[in-house]
Formats: structure tokens, sequence, C-alpha cells
């Protein structure tokens, strides 16, 4: 069972939050809730696990029990690895709440059959919802679209748009510059969109445990050139913080975002924080 850091206070600010256009909270890591106007309420990524020490190594908070989850109607999850699909996160909301997880196809994969999340917890087989590139479903009051991504470390990642009638959000999942980023950037008015971004750091391999030169998220100059091809209006770099050897500092991203036309601003957030569309 996950034990939080911080107890609750953090889910009940997100219960009790009443925006009047849609709240993103950063979990860390590469998860965000996304809460709108009329209390639809989204988890992308949430992630509270500890790692696989001493490879990986959590170097922030675990900000909620998922236990304590008792709202949502939605969770979604970009790609299958496990800071992404992870059944002791993700598992008890859909327990608690009923809500539906999105996912590919790989990533429904891990939860179903790698992990099987239904015989460990208290799920429908009608929970598990497989997304692929082009296709849209509704949230409640949120229209969304599975895009391309582009990261080669995993089978099978998606990018979300996510609609509002507030304005459009943004989750790139750990992807990095794609040329299909140009085409999203034309066909959607992107408000504020999620970026991994990273350092390069020597991680012990998966198999080996040797160190190895490791670049999992996008450098400075990448995630401005992914942000750059979208158009965003603002960028709100995540994933800096999370891995022991990986992590970063985004307020250096004001240098290489300068001279570009987008984003046209930074949301630089830390585990806890609300933006508001």
């Amino acid at each position: 069972m996950i034990q939080s850091d911080w107890e609750d206070w953090l889910v009940r600010d997100v219960e009790d939050a009443a925006p009047d256009s849609v709240a993103i909270w950063y979990l860390g890591c590469n998860g965000v809730i996304l809460k709108g106007s009329a209390g639809t309420t989204m988890y992308i990524d949430p992630y509270l696990g500890l790692g696989d020490p001493p490879r990986t190594v959590r170097m922030i908070p675990v900000p909620f029990d998922p236990e304590d989850i008792s709202e949502t109607d939605a969770v979604l999850a970009t790609h299958e690895h496990t800071d992404h699909v992870h059944g002791p996160s993700q598992a008890p909301i859909l327990e608690n709440t009923g809500a539906t997880f999105y996912a590919p196809d790989d990533s429904l994969t891990v939860a179903r059959k790698d992990e099987r999340w239904a015989d460990e917890w208290d799920l429908t087989d009608d929970q598990f919802s497989e997304v692929a590139e082009g296709e849209t479903f509704e949230v409640g009051e949120f229209t969304v679209h599975v895009e391309t991504a582009n990261d080669p470390d995993a089978s099978h990642p998606v990018s979300y748009v996510i609609e509002h009638e507030a304005g459009t959000f943004f989750h790139g999942g750990d992807t990095k510059p794609t040329d299909e980023f140009e085409r999203i950037g034309d066909e959607y008015d992107i408000d504020l969109g999620v970026l991994a971004f990273g350092t390069v750091g020597q991680i012990p391999d998966k198999q080996t445990r040797e160190p190895k030169r490791t670049r999992w998220y996008n450098d400075e100059n990448q995630i401005v050139e992914a942000a750059s091809a979208l158009e965003l209006e603002a960028l709100m770099p995540t994933h800096w913080d999370m891995w022991r050897g990986l992590t970063s500092d985004p307020t250096v991203l004001h240098h290489h975002a300068r001279s570009f036309t987008h984003p046209r601003r930074l949301e630089l957030v830390e585990i806890g924080d609300r933006v508001d569309l």
C-alpha cells in the first residue's frame, strides 16, 4: 500500500476546488490532474511509486495516497512505462471511483495481463478503454483527441490534446520532437502544453546494472523545438524533478525559448502547484 508524505491535503484541495475554467495540478514526474468548471476530473499518468532503487530513485514526495481518491471521471496513460502505468498508483483510483482507464494497447496489456489489476482490485472490463492515434472521445466537459508521440523508448506512446470551452491542453507523455507536431500545432490552438524535460545521466542498465549513459527526456533544445512546432502559448516542463541522476533546472529554458515565437511563456511548476487555463 502506498503511503503519502503529504497525507490527504492535496486530494482535498482538488475535491474542494471550483475553477472558473480548467485547473491543472502538477503531481511530479509526468502526472497531472485536470478539473473543469463543471467538475469533471481527469488524472493523466499519475505515478506514486518509488522507482527501482538504486537504478531509479524517486527524488520528490509521494503527494497522495490513491486510496484517498473518491472523485474522478477518468485516468489516462500516455504509454506503458512503469511511471505512467502502475497498478498500485492507478488501480485503487479506478476501484474507488468507477472511473475509466484510457490507454493505448500496450499500456492496457500491462494493466490487464502483465500486472493483472483486476485480480487484486475490484475492477470491471468496461473500466478499460483502448485508444489509438486519430480517435476522439468525451469525458464529461472535456473532448480528448488522441495524437501521435515520438518516444523511442516506448512500444506504443500517444499524446493527448484536451479541449474545453476555456482552452486547450496538451500532454505529450515522454515524447521528443517529431514532424507531426507541426500538423498538431496547425490543427489545434494549444494554450498550455506538458513536455518531459531532463538531463542526460549515468543510470544503471536494467539487466546488467552497469552504469549507462541515459537520455529519457528532452534536453533544453529539444523541448523548445517541440514547443515551437506545437505553437504552445505556454510550456509546462515536467519530469525534471523525478529521477536521481536525470534531474534538471527548468529555469534555464528562459534562455533557450527567448528568441522563439512559441512558447510565448513558461509555466514553471513544482509538485503540488496549480495552474489555471
